[in-house]
């Protein structure tokens, strides 16, 4: 079971992480149409339609990713406050009555739509001769696929947790602490104990928002 969830977890890093390489590509086209626009005068259409597509690619194949890592916005003032076993049941009621309903939607939508775009070899409509769209529109589907996987896995982390009282590991993505290892490696006025306390407790409060535990460090001690 650990293994399927850390699997699944690595399978939505990769995504994500992957797409997140359309940022380099939208910057790029955004510089273009800038320089087009501002600097020879004769802006470009089609940039500007390929931007709203890259920048809606990247937010959709991102969704995985920032579920893995636990990261979508959450009203949690009370939430967070709850034992482990209370909040991987409240977890279990929304996955099952809202997330899987919603998102099997959104991939048998975005299955039709992107069969059908193809079907008519549709393009945008903003614009004569306008970039196609059904490249984009299949996104949706895939996307949908993505997310839904790894929602299955957090139904997985909170049976789990209901069982044992404690949430199950994810992968973690430690970049943010591979900064403030950095961050005081390079200064100067931080010995190296002090530095080594510091990024061990950057990486408890890190491991603790993971597992969203809701207590103080004198309570968890």
């Amino acid at each position: 079971m650990r293994k399927l969830m850390l699997t699944v977890d690595e399978i939505s890093t990769f995504v994500g992480k992957s797409a997140a390489w359309l940022i380099v590509l939208l910057m790029l086209m955004v510089c273009t149409d800038v320089v087009r626009r501002y600097v020879l005068n004769a802006p470009s259409a089609w940039i500007g339609e390929l931007s709203v597509m890259a920048y809606g690619a990247l937010f959709m194949m991102c969704g995985a990713y920032t579920l893995a890592q636990n990261a979508h916005v959450r009203g949690d003032f009370l939430y967070g406050s709850m034992k482990p076993r209370t909040q991987a049941t409240f977890d279990l009621i929304l996955y099952i009555t809202f997330f899987l309903p919603g998102i099997v939607a959104l991939c048998y939508a975005g299955y039709t739509f992107a069969g059908e775009s193809w079907r008519i070899g549709e393009h945008t409509t903003q614009i004569a001769n306008g970039p196609p769209i059904y490249p984009f529109k299949t996104i949706i589907p895939i996307a949908g696929a993505f997310v839904l996987l790894q929602g299955l896995v957090e139904i997985l982390r909170c049976v789990v947790c209901i069982q044992t009282g404690e949430w199950p590991e994810r992968l973690k993505d430690a970049e943010e602490i591979d900064v403030v290892e950095q961050q005081l490696a390079a200064s100067i006025h931080v010995d190296e104990q002090d530095r080594l306390d510091a990024i061990a407790k950057a990486k408890t409060i890190d491991e603790e928002a993971h597992h969203r535990i809701g207590q103080t460090k004198g309570e968890l001690k």
